[in-house]
């Protein structure tokens, strides 16, 4: 049953990453939580988002916004520290709750139709949330999602945008872990095990990205963010 929910898990949550460049954190750390420890579930997280957006980076590059994607960098190397701090001291039961109503309270925000103006400062502040949600419990999707939703970001930036800055702060965020947490061979060989799900996820979500429209993509953004949080909140109380 582990071995079918872990197969489920990878690929669900490739084919969402691939087709809408911020699935795979927000889906698969909170499923992984119930197979690993946090240390473990993270640590696999971050080796396969960086395997998904090292794959996916070329082909879509020219889709980036660089202005964009150097204040997020720039935001995330503040972030980061903090993340670290809150892994290492902080009861991470507690604060997947927290991060579970603050998901739930800005989606219910945005499908009310909830916009907000894109500036220099808060591309710098979201990256900057996304840095420290990465290196403290390997999800930095939250923040970008619900910031570039409520901007209208079309889907070929955000998805750009998005695995272009995911490739640098996983590549951070990973050796950060494995600096002041340690990693294992359960983790390298979950992550090597996956890496044929990964590849067969993004096949499929290339597949998928081309048949989704922009409310489609909006109305998926938000089921998943919903779907998230109410998990976590669930799972936590």
């Amino acid at each position: 049953m582990e071995i079918v929910l872990f197969v489920a898990i990878i690929l669900g949550a490739s084919v969402l990453q691939t087709s809408t460049g911020f699935g795979f954190s927000i889906l698969a750390t909170p499923f992984l939580l119930l197979l690993f420890n946090v240390a473990e579930a993270i640590q696999i997280n971050l080796i396969l988002s960086l395997v998904i957006s090292g794959a996916l980076i070329f082909k879509i590059r020219l889709d980036i916004d660089m202005a964009v994607l150097k204040r997020l960098i720039a935001g995330s190397v503040a972030g980061m520290p903090v993340g670290i701090a809150i892994f290492l001291s902080a009861d991470l039961e507690k604060l997947k709750l927290a991060i579970s109503l603050i998901i739930l309270l800005l989606t219910v925000l945005l499908i009310f139709s909830f916009r907000i103006k894109q500036t220099k400062r808060r591309d710098a502040f979201f990256g900057g949330l996304s840095g420290s949600l990465t290196t403290s419990i390997g999800m930095p999707g939250p923040p970008l999602l619900l910031y570039f939703s409520g901007t209208n970001t079309n889907k070929e930036k955000l998805r750009a945008t998005t695995l272009a800055f995911y490739l640098f702060i996983y590549s951070i965020s990973l050796m950060l872990q494995i600096i002041f947490s340690g990693t294992s061979k359960t983790i390298w060989t979950a992550s090597g095990l996956a890496i044929p799900l990964v590849l067969a996820g993004l096949y499929l979500g290339q597949l998928l990205f081309k048949r989704i429209d922009q409310r489609t993509f909006r109305f998926v953004t938000y089921g998943i963010l919903l779907f998230t949080g109410l998990f976590l909140l669930f799972d936590n109380l």
